[in-house]
């Protein structure tokens, strides 16, 4: 599994959108369960604390899945596609670092 952005990566044969809304180019699959809540997400483009984003998103997002599960749904293949570029915060390599985590899976940026 590995994570990567739209620019880069919407062609990708097995690219996974995890984000709560694609571009309009992105025609591939998604899996809105990894999606942050708009709440949140809106509060972090205004505010930019990303300490808040995070704890909201373990909290409503990732403590309710099972990761086990999601990375099965996902594919060992997926490629998990956001918005920002690598170097930015975003919540894909939150993702990542759940599976290392939960799952001692190691995921790399493309």
């Amino acid at each position: 599994m590995n994570t990567s952005y739209y620019a880069k990566s919407a062609d990708h044969e097995n690219a996974v959108s995890i984000a709560g809304k694609c571009p309009d180019f992105y025609k591939g699959r998604e899996y809105k369960k990894l999606a942050p809540k708009f709440w949140f997400f809106k509060l972090y483009k205004q505010n930019k604390d990303s300490i808040l984003y995070t704890k909201c998103y373990q909290k409503e997002v990732l403590d309710v899945l099972d990761p086990e599960i999601v990375y099965n749904e996902l594919g060992p293949d997926a490629v998990l596609l956001c918005w920002e570029k690598p170097g930015k915060f975003c919540h894909r390599h939150l993702v990542a670092k759940w599976f290392e985590k939960e799952l001692g899976i190691k995921i790399t940026e493309l």
